[in-house]
């Protein structure tokens, strides 16, 4: 039976000579893998550039429930990139955040709340022309919310620090060495909180901004299980320093 839905890239894996198997969270079925034959001939149908991290796709495609690799009959980009692709520090930025998402996201069930989040937001983050250096460390908290472990922000007066194990505001100082001083946790909620729109405000250092981003990996290795490490983001790091 053949189904409408958009997808988003994770991850491609070479199949054969001229064959790749797709990884694409998609809004009707969760995490699927989509078997694509001859990708990689000339006069293919569905071409290898439309495949690349975090691209948008409309696509038609056969779906079997409890089927580990299904098949796509048409596929689109929808809409098409027109920054990501030829900006370095966006394509470096989108790579980060792709092996985060892959690393996050297990389920093959539905959550359109979890899609729509993460399609517009790559959406937006190409239509937009100057680069603001807080988008990957916004994107990553909010993404959060529809993870599970999103942080409370609450704090009373007496709570200077910010458990990173227990997601939350204490005033005694962890027996572990999770956790975040007041001004860097300040941070970290705003960076939660503030629509993506408005990140521009909050003012980072690169050195600030470095910590922060370590510490949202330790965020997420702490509250999702067999996360592992995260490489991509030293590339990042070098470029926006």
């Amino acid at each position: 039976m053949l189904h409408k839905v958009r997808g988003i890239v994770l991850k491609t894996t070479n199949y054969s000579e001229s064959s790749v198997v797709v990884q694409v969270l998609t809004d009707k079925f969760g995490m699927q893998s989509y078997l694509i034959n001859g990708v990689k001939k000339p006069k293919a149908k569905i071409k290898m550039n439309m495949l690349q991290s975090l691209h948008l796709l409309d696509m038609v495609v056969y779906h079997k429930a409890n089927t580990n690799i299904q098949r796509i009959s048409e596929v689109r980009q929808t809409p098409v990139f027109k920054s990501i692709p030829y900006d370095m520090v966006k394509t470096s930025i989108v790579i980060f955040l792709n092996e985060v998402l892959y690393k996050s996201i297990r389920q093959q069930s539905a959550d359109e709340s979890l899609f729509d989040y993460i399609f517009n937001s790559i959406a937006w983050f190409d239509e937009v022309e100057e680069i603001n250096p807080n988008f990957h460390l916004s994107f990553l908290l909010k993404l959060t919310r529809f993870l599970g472990f999103s942080p409370n922000g609450k704090r009373r007066n007496d709570q200077i620090y910010f458990d990173l194990q227990e997601g939350e505001f204490t005033s005694r100082l962890p027996i572990h060495s999770n956790y975040l001083q007041l001004d860097d946790a300040i941070s970290f909620i705003s960076l939660f909180n503030s629509p993506l729109e408005k990140i521009s405000g909050i003012k980072l250092s690169n050195t600030q901004r470095r910590f922060l981003l370590d510490k949202i990996l330790v965020f997420y290795t702490l509250h999702t299980a067999s996360f592992g490490v995260v490489q991509s983001h030293k590339i990042l790091e070098t470029l926006l320093s």
